[in-house]
């Protein structure tokens, strides 16, 4: 480029004012060019790419512009992209616009690379947001404020889960070709199982009968009113699907406390009347299915996590942290989904709860 417009670097963390972030001004530039030489560009990489990936603000101001036109229908030439900075004053980052973008258009001699230089900006991207990161946690650490080491990882993974969450946008359309591949490979395992229960077995022959079990990436909703039994069916789910099926489950108890869903869970398993449990009046043979019980569970792959007002974002964190040590989950159950909140601000419930639902889907999908 011969023609330098004055930089208006993204904002540095003290720590780190001595150096440069990671970034491609290069790369940066030929995504722009491209997109201004050939607007089917766009296509390619918008689902890809954000305005905040830039590293100078010239360029998300051009970025920006060229949204605006295309969300408008209309094309995102120099001229019009310089019109739009005009309209929106935004040439304060860009004084010479109009010869900028055309020094970008003319140094970019195709289009068809368009995909190769966007991974390169977003490859920027991603190094420059986790130094952000480490920094802050580096901060943290040096000034917990009342916080202890536990609270600090948690917080640290879910600012690194927030980068990474960015990456899962899917792979967009797939030819049908490929997803009837996938479909008669699901037709050959269904016939060779013969009938058998295809997903996850709740115990329930009859429900399992309708059902063929919980299907990996499903996310089920059990409703009913208050007091109907809802937290024993959903307990009743994970002790067969860790105890007969061997299968890793994560329990998210947001309202009982573990030890009491524990006890809840021995009085099931050993069939000793939970009133005689809660009061602690057990004969010597109640005493044998207690033992009994608890040898039981020791040896399965449940864990408990008791924390209230859980989030979406901590719900997957913790839940990630157990699928690592077993090699993936087998059931996650929540008790129960108007306990968890949303980092998000919501004037109305309904949609905070709407939000919290979509997430969960989400992690259903992500654990299989």
């Amino acid at each position: 480029m011969t023609i330098e417009a004055e930089l208006e670097l993204a904002p540095m963390k003290p720590v780190l004012a001595s150096k440069i972030p990671p970034h491609s001004i290069e790369a940066e530039q030929s995504v722009l060019g491209a997109l201004m030489l050939d607007c089917r560009a766009l296509e390619q990489i918008a689902d890809r790419i954000a305005a905040h990936d830039f590293y100078r603000v010239e360029h998300r101001a051009i970025f920006n512009a060229i949204l605006k036109l295309s969300n408008q229908n209309q094309p995102f030439d120099v001229l019009t992209v310089t019109e739009t900075l005009k309209s929106e004053n935004k040439l304060i980052h860009l004084p010479n616009a109009e010869a900028y973008l055309y020094e970008l258009a003319q140094n970019t001699p195709t289009a068809a690379n368009v995909l190769a230089y966007t991974n390169i900006v977003r490859e920027k991207s991603i190094l420059r947001q986790l130094i952000s990161v480490g920094t802050d946690v580096a901060g943290s650490a040096f000034q917990p404020n009342g916080r202890d080491s536990q609270t600090l990882l948690d917080q640290a993974e879910q600012l690194v889960y927030q980068i990474a969450e960015q990456q899962q946008r899917g792979t967009g359309p797939v030819n049908i070709a490929e997803l009837l591949s996938r479909a008669n490979d699901r037709l050959n395992m269904l016939y060779e199982s013969k009938g058998a229960i295809t997903g996850l077995s709740t115990g329930f022959h009859d429900f399992d009968h309708l059902t063929s079990g919980l299907q990996p990436g499903d996310m089920v909703v059990i409703a009913g009113r208050p007091s109907m039994g809802k937290t024993s069916f959903a307990m009743n789910i994970a002790e067969n699907a860790s105890l007969k099926q061997s299968k890793p489950v994560l329990i998210f108890s947001l309202e009982m406390p573990a030890e009491q869903l524990v006890l809840r869970m021995i009085s099931s398993f050993g069939r000793i009347d939970q009133q005689k449990v809660r009061a602690g009046q057990l004969s010597d043979a109640d005493w044998d299915r207690v033992s009994s019980a608890i040898g039981v569970f020791s040896e399965s792959k449940m864990y408990i996590d008791d924390t209230p007002a859980l989030s979406p974002i901590e719900l997957r964190t913790r839940a990630r942290r157990v699928a690592r040590m077993h090699n993936g989950l087998g059931l996650i159950v929540i008790d129960y989904l108007q306990l968890m909140t949303s980092p998000m601000s919501h004037e109305n419930r309904t949609n905070e709860i709407s939000e919290i639902s979509r997430s969960l889907k989400a992690i259903a999908k992500e654990f299989n």
